[in-house]
């Protein structure tokens, strides 16, 4: 008997283990994937990682009303039609994944790609990226097409890839490659990247957006040397950050993570500097001097934290204030009419 029940326990044992594995391995899927499933496809290269949940966010009342009623909601809804995708519909997650290279000239520049999970027509989507760029080209890496739309004028060459039925990699192309290395099991996901998962565990994975970055001893000589006022951040190891919707509102927390206490108050103190200044010059803008007044700065022994509280009222002022920013930059650009001539006497 004993030994049936022993024969039993490792029976089940065994099964929730595959069952664990499993899960761990697969790719995310359109409508059952949580945000953290989406590292599964991050490069384990990646020094910083952004996650962000489209669906939720993007279906915000005060986000639904300005893509329904904005200035551009007829562009949105023509979009929708273009290519059958509906963002607040059919695009769940984003995850981006980022790493710092050498390039050519030993410059040190970013590169990764980001992956997109939804629910998609390929063919629609493939044959409106053809109609809109003629010089659309297409290759095989791993048995996956790379799609590239040209370069135009100063901009870069875009890559992208239909990964399978529920995600889609765009980016560099070392990027959207590295991601296909993943997928294929040729290359380890960021779930093997001992440091960064550290940041994920203790990040606020139900947020709208929340990143993690990890930085090299050389990234952060690099910046302290370039702006000489950050020269506290020299015990800098890390970073966390999130933006997430409460109370109608959103809340913003960014932390800087650093083992010198004495180091991370001087950085709060001189922030919170900054803060004061910017209060004694938001006389003409009220909206300002609210938002300035929202912003929390603190210093513990291993971070330095900046929480933001923002509610819904504040937003639109802001937003309103923006908006009346751009309007007014973009009245200047215009070229001035010429002056009428006046009309010949008959």
């Amino acid at each position: 008997m004993k030994k049936a029940v022993v024969g039993l326990l490792t029976l089940v044992l065994l099964v929730m283990a595959f069952a664990a594995c499993g899960k761990k391995a697969g790719v995310p899927v359109a409508g059952t994937a949580k945000a953290e499933d989406m590292l599964t496809l991050i490069p384990k290269s990646a020094q910083s990682v952004f996650v962000i949940d489209v669906h939720r966010g993007i279906n915000i009342p005060f986000v639904d009303k300005a893509l329904k009623t904005g200035d551009d909601a007829s562009k949105y809804k023509e979009a929708i039609d273009k290519f059958g995708l509906d963002p607040q519909k059919d695009v769940y997650f984003a995850a981006i994944g980022l790493s710092q290279v050498t390039n050519a000239e030993g410059k040190s520049v970013p590169q990764g790609a980001g992956v997109i999970n939804l629910k998609y027509d390929r063919v629609k989507i493939l044959d409106q990226i053809k109609k809109e760029n003629p010089d659309f080209k297409e290759d095989v890496y791993e048995g996956v097409t790379i799609f590239t739309v040209p370069e135009k004028g100063d901009d870069k060459p875009m890559y992208g890839a239909f990964l399978d039925a529920s995600n889609v990699a765009l980016g560099t192309e070392a990027g959207v490659k590295a991601v296909i290395d993943v997928m294929k099991g040729k290359a380890e996901s960021a779930l093997k990247n001992v440091e960064l998962m550290k940041l994920v565990k203790t990040s606020n994975k139900t947020a709208l957006l929340w990143n993690v970055t990890t930085f090299t001893p050389e990234q952060v000589k690099q910046m302290t040397d370039a702006t000489p006022m950050l020269v506290s951040l020299k015990a800098l190891q890390a970073a966390t950050m999130y933006i997430d919707d409460k109370n109608k509102g959103l809340q913003v927390e960014i932390k800087a993570l650093s083992p010198d206490a004495a180091k991370n108050k001087e950085i709060a103190d001189m922030l919170t500097g900054f803060k004061a200044l910017g209060a004694m010059g938001s006389a003409e803008k009220p909206e300002l001097g609210e938002f300035l007044n929202k912003i929390e700065i603190s210093s513990s022994p291993d971070n330095v934290k900046i929480f933001i509280d923002m509610p819904e009222d504040l937003l639109n002022k802001l937003g309103q204030e923006a908006e009346k920013q751009v309007k007014s930059k973009l009245e200047g650009m215009k070229p001035e009419e010429k002056a009428k001539e006046p009309e010949e006497i008959k």
